[in-house]
């Protein structure tokens, strides 16, 4: 079974920063993609960004030129460095991985509990 444990979130002003980590434990063999998702109240989760294990991103829209992922391949681990932050940021932000547990298992989808991230003034 495989763990994706979260932190960083917290309550920030409009254009303050915050940087959220994510690291995986348990039966590993490899990660391919690794993303951050998001849901604000009454909205559905989206897509924030995501990194393959070679470094290739995405990110939604309107994140891009402020936020940046990156990861560490060593440690298991994604970031999310969130600079310029703006009250529509506001959600629980989730992270999320396709892990393989052995050589001959398939990719499973696994998802951290999420972090809340409040930007208000």
């Amino acid at each position: 079974q495989v763990q994706l444990a979260e932190s960083g979130g917290g309550l920030v002003q409009p254009g303050g920063s915050l940087r959220l980590s994510c690291t995986a434990s348990g039966t590993i063999f490899n990660i391919g993609v690794m993303g951050w998702y998001r849901q604000a109240p009454g909205k559905q989760r989206e897509l924030v960004a995501s990194i393959f294990s070679r470094g290739d991103t995405n990110y939604r829209d309107s994140v891009k030129g402020r936020f940046t992922i990156s990861r560490d391949n060593a440690k298991n681990a994604v970031y999310l460095q969130m600079n310029s932050l703006k009250p529509e940021d506001t959600a629980i932000y989730f992270c999320n991985a396709d892990v393989k547990e052995s050589l001959y298992s398939t990719y499973q989808v696994y998802w951290g509990q999420g972090t809340q991230v409040t930007v208000s003034a």
